[in-house]
């Protein structure tokens, strides 16, 4: 199935052919912004007008052909293109399908956000509570047609969408991060941070950052983050962080070593989507830590298990998605706990969707909105 493409200026009712723009990814750097047909909705469906979403380091590793998302040596691909990418999204609804006012607890021009997972509610996972595990796993932005994302003008969410809304008093660029901090803070809840640990942030990216302000309201014994752009750390620093370590100038293992008198770290988070994160995690934590993997990789990782098992018993936990943490990031977000301040760096129409994609990319940028102008529609 492919988008039924339209010329620009076309129009129509809402659930019937009306024109939209989107950026449409046809594979591995074939992404294209064009004009297509808005989605129609059904039943305990809602129609959404974007009005923000930003750009994951997981979209610029797709775009670029990881084999995670792609596939490869026998392995089938994960997308389903072609596909309107975006999960990091948020918007206004902007017409209901039958019981759907009724079904998410909305109303025509609420604010609202989906979570990144559009759960099959029928799997094992799903009837038990872990809707974030959904065996099936279509997540908004990679899958066509089911769970197409939020780089366009307009949106359909699907019936098991989880939708939140959105209070006023929260800012456009605050409300643009409500799913990376899910995200981070489901990252910071893996890591179960006491009082008295030591914790270690590796990577200060937009996740990391959102890390760092979460652990924070932990009140752990030392935060320290580390990284390679002095001015990430800088910002660490501004959110808490105890001690910031350059890895490119310093030695992280020495003074993480150094701070703890030779043990290492109780907890490390990995977030940088680098093979050293993992392996210099590895080295730095003590026997009986806690290890956190949260990064999406482009390439795979080869480390020493004996570390894990033999020499450390070390407790290795994934992080995946946010579950049940999108009403707690509303919450800190609304009481000014937590912020996008110095976090979202950069904005751009869809339009200069290939410039925003090339900075999300770079260390020039944090976080990269694309910022839709939806057309108005007629009913």
């Amino acid at each position: 199935m492919s988008y039924q493409k339209l010329q620009p200026g076309a129009s129509g009712a809402i659930g019937q052919l009306a024109a939209m723009q989107a950026v449409v990814c046809h594979g591995p750097k074939d992404y294209r912004l064009e004009t297509v047909a808005m989605p129609g909705i059904g039943p305990n469906e809602l129609l959404i007008s974007i009005a923000a979403c930003g750009i994951c380091a997981s979209d610029c590793k797709c775009h670029s052909g990881a084999k995670m998302f792609w596939g490869g040596d026998g392995q089938p691909s994960w997308v389903k293109a072609p596909v309107i990418p975006g999960h990091e999204f948020f918007g206004y609804v902007e017409a209901l399908g039958e019981g759907a006012a009724e079904h998410f607890g909305v109303e025509k021009g609420d604010r609202v956000i989906a979570e990144q997972i559009v759960p099959c509610g029928k799997c094992r996972f799903c009837t038990s509570g872990k809707y974030w595990m959904c065996e099936v796993h279509n997540i908004f932005g990679f899958q066509r047609i089911v769970a197409d994302g939020g780089m366009a003008d307009y949106m359909r969410l699907p019936p098991t969408s989880r939708v939140h809304r959105i209070p006023d008093g929260i800012s456009l660029e605050d409300a643009a991060i409500i799913e990376p901090l899910s995200c981070a803070i489901h990252t910071v809840n893996r890591g179960d941070i006491q009082l008295d640990d030591v914790v270690v942030i590796a990577g200060a990216g937009p996740l990391g950052l959102m890390m760092v302000q979460a652990a924070h309201l932990k009140t752990p014994k030392k935060l320290i983050v580390i990284d390679l752009v002095p001015e990430r750390l800088a910002l660490a620093k501004k959110f808490g962080a105890d001690v910031t370590i350059d890895a490119r100038t310093e030695n992280a293992d020495a003074i993480v070593k150094g701070l703890t008198e030779g043990y290492g770290c109780d907890v490390y988070i990995e977030t940088t989507g680098a093979p050293i994160g993992v392996t210099q995690g590895l080295e730095m934590i003590r026997k009986l830590g806690r290890f956190v993997e949260f990064s999406v990789f482009g390439s795979e990782t080869s480390a020493d298990w004996s570390i894990i098992g033999d020499r450390k018993e070390l407790d290795v936990r994934g992080a995946h998605l946010g579950p049940y943490c999108y009403p707690i990031a509303i919450d800190l977000l609304a009481r000014g706990l937590v912020t996008s301040k110095g976090i979202v760096t950069h904005d751009f129409p869809l339009t200069e969707w290939e410039r925003a994609f090339t900075l999300a990319n770079s260390l020039d940028s944090i976080k990269v909105l694309l910022k839709p102008q939806p057309r108005a529609t007629t009913s």
